[in-house]
């Protein structure tokens, strides 16, 4: 069994909803040691929930709508997204979450962690919104450093 998934999950042709996809690919060209996989997840289906069957913890990379400041970063477990009702990851959590329930139906749960940001505009362009643009070398950051913590 592999130790860690990193999925990028968002449509990158609605502006800060794929940032996710964004940060993956950004993170993808960086040289990782341990068992790390990256995965451009797109818009996410349920259809890969094949996939955590393979891990031991999965990183969702996302936007989350909470409501707060455009570009504020969260770190979520699957029981923060379970029990907040109006902390959703985007229109891609109940997937997440119906796809982690089929897994362990499969054979395995894997532990799930997100780390979100969250959004200032969802509109038709492939740019990220002028805020999380420059919000994002402090996503990727956020990000390095969360991988760090779940290779250990």
């Amino acid at each position: 069994m592999k130790n860690l998934l990193v999925l990028g999950v968002g449509n990158i042709l609605l502006m800060d909803e794929g940032i996710g996809v964004h940060a993956v690919n950004e993170l993808l060209k960086e040289k990782w040691s341990g068992e790390i996989d990256f995965i451009d997840g797109g818009t996410f289906t349920q259809d890969i929930f094949y996939l955590f069957q393979e891990y031991k913890k999965i990183l969702v990379l996302d936007i989350v709508k909470a409501g707060n400041k455009p570009g504020t970063i969260y770190h979520l477990k699957e029981n923060d997204l379970r029990k907040d009702k109006n902390q959703l990851l985007s229109l891609h959590d109940i997937d997440l979450l119906d796809s982690l329930i089929m897994a362990g139906l499969a054979g395995n749960k894997p532990e799930l962690f997100v780390l979100g940001i969250e959004p200032k505009k969802i509109d038709w362009d492939i740019e990220l919104s002028p805020t999380l643009k420059k919000k994002f070398p402090t996503y990727l950051k956020a990000a390095r450093n969360k991988i760090s913590t779940l290779l250990d």
